[in-house]
């Protein structure tokens, strides 16, 4: 009898299991997830749709300038460009800017399109040089920059550090001999939880963000008032502390122009010297091996047959600094074009604006009058407004660039959002839900910090300016809830609709 009952047991127990399966696979298949980076031919990186057949002619030279790989002088094979050095991130645009072509965002090995591992990795003994891969940047893992937050991690009241420390050094390469500069000790500042990340940001379609009317931002900003007051969003616009003007690239908005972007970025990345940042970073003694700055316009004899221009004319781009180059090939690229077109899709585009996610990511901006014709008073889907926003705990990175703060972001554009392949400033997670999650924080509360100077002119006025500071929760906290408060297919469509772009 009691043989009987264990086996009537045994299999009601077998039945609950199984039901209980069921309910989880199906829960399973019915969960929202990332859809994951589309394949297909790339969505971006070819000239701007309209440019005339001399602007086309220029857009391609300047993408050939925008590709080339620097060495230290420029007489390495394949290398032929000039100034990398003495510290470095990479040594190439396009090794951080190459996915999902020319002017994106950093590979990957999650690529759906051409799938390559980390280039830093293999960047790290290119030539000969002995430099140690520090352990965040990773083959299957994204381009990053690394800065160290503080100047003394021990001491809380040190004064903020927030500057790139270059990852490798020129030191053993072939090209560089007798230089002995160190890299910086990643692991000692990893482990004082001194060091944050960023990846770089994607270059398609900013000539016309670049050309878009301060007064336009503005007017998007003050818009919708009363909805973005209701879920807790405010945001304002960097602007430059010499003209006053609306400062609009970078991952705080932190630059005015294409030029000064792409000249730090010269300077920073590749320690390539320019004409808009001229003095050699790291110039250690034993580690400079050319005149500054490394990169300028030719204003020599073109017939000089020097060894970049040959005994004849060069082209306009032979002619013209990298840097302008650099920046003609980004204000000339063609917008990501998005895919929009299943129901499912659709629908996530209804619903992203329905819970508030297009309050900052703004849909639709218009540029204004352009020297290029083609691109006066365009129209475009940019999906930001171009402001920075607390994003609170979970996002903030102590680093304070122009007027925005240690937790404040510019509110990343969402087009070609489709093919990329890292998420979020320091590309922390390729899962773009989960992307979503972190840009919530807890509490909507903000800290409010006060400061008072007092000085005295030299024209004997007193001056005693006064300043609020605030470090807040997330902006995003109530469109996050409504987010929250979707149900899973709903959720998808979203997530669907975001993959289309």
């Amino acid at each position: 009898m009691n043989y009987r009952k264990t086996i009537e047991f045994v299999k009601k127990a077998r039945l609950f299991v199984m039901c209980i399966a069921v309910v989880l696979c199906t829960g399973l298949l019915l969960a929202q997830h990332d859809p994951g980076p589309r394949g297909g031919a790339p969505g971006a990186g070819g000239a701007y749709v309209g440019l005339n057949a001399d602007e086309q002619a220029y857009f391609q030279q300047a993408l050939e300038v925008f590709n080339e790989v620097d060495s230290v002088s420029g007489n390495i094979p394949g290398e032929d460009g000039k100034g990398l050095g003495p510290t470095f991130n990479s040594n190439s645009c396009d090794s951080c800017h190459g996915e999902p072509a020319s002017g994106g965002s950093s590979p990957g090995l999650n690529s759906r399109i051409n799938p390559r591992p980390n280039p830093q990795v293999a960047l790290a003994t290119l030539d000969g040089a002995t430099n140690v891969v520090p352990s965040f940047i990773r083959a299957n893992g994204p381009v990053r920059e690394a800065r160290f937050i503080s100047t003394n991690p021990d001491d809380p009241f040190a004064g903020l550090d927030g500057g790139v420390h270059g990852l490798f050094t020129i030191k053993g390469r072939s090209d560089a001999p007798g230089c002995n500069i160190q890299q910086p000790d990643f692991a000692t500042q990893l482990a004082k939880r001194n060091v944050i990340f960023r990846i770089p940001t994607p270059l398609f379609g900013l000539g016309l963000i670049e050309n878009t009317p301060d007064t336009t931002l503005e007017a998007n900003l003050a818009a919708n008032h009363a909805a973005k007051a209701a879920l807790g969003i405010g945001g304002k616009l960097n602007h430059s502390g010499n003209d006053g003007t609306v400062t609009r690239f970078g991952w705080k908005a932190q630059n005015k122009s294409l030029l000064i972007f792409v000249g730090e970025a010269y300077n920073v990345e590749q320690g390539v010297a320019n004409e808009e940042f001229p003095n050699e970073r790291a110039a250690v003694s034993g580690c400079v091996f050319n005149g500054t700055p490394e990169d300028d316009t030719n204003i020599r004899n073109p017939n000089d047959a020097s060894p970049n221009f040959g005994t004849t004319l060069g082209t306009a781009s032979e002619m013209t600094a990298d840097t302008v180059n650099f920046a003609a090939f980004i204000r000339l690229t063609e917008p990501p074009a998005p895919t929009t077109a299943t129901a499912s899709e659709m629908n996530g585009a209804a619903l992203f604006n329905r819970i508030g996610c297009v309050l900052c990511h703004t849909a639709n901006l218009t540029s204004g009058k352009s020297h290029y014709s083609a691109m006066s008073d365009a129209t475009y889907q940019p999906y930001s407004d171009i402001a920075v926003h607390h994003m609170g705990s979970r996002l903030a990175d102590g680093i304070n660039q122009g007027a925005a703060g240690p937790d404040e972001f510019r509110t990343a554009p969402l087009w070609g959002v489709g093919q990329r392949l890292f998420f979020l400033h320091d590309g922390r997670t390729s899962d773009l839900l989960q992307a979503i999650w972190d840009h919530s924080s807890p509490g909507n509360v903000c800290a409010t910090s006060e400061s008072l100077q007092q000085f005295t002119a030299s024209n004997g006025k007193v001056f005693q300016p006064f300043s609020l500071s605030q470090s807040c929760g997330s902006e995003a906290n109530g469109v996050i809830r409504n987010f929250s408060a979707l149900s899973a297919s709903q959720k998808q469509d979203i997530l669907n609709f975001l993959r289309s772009l």
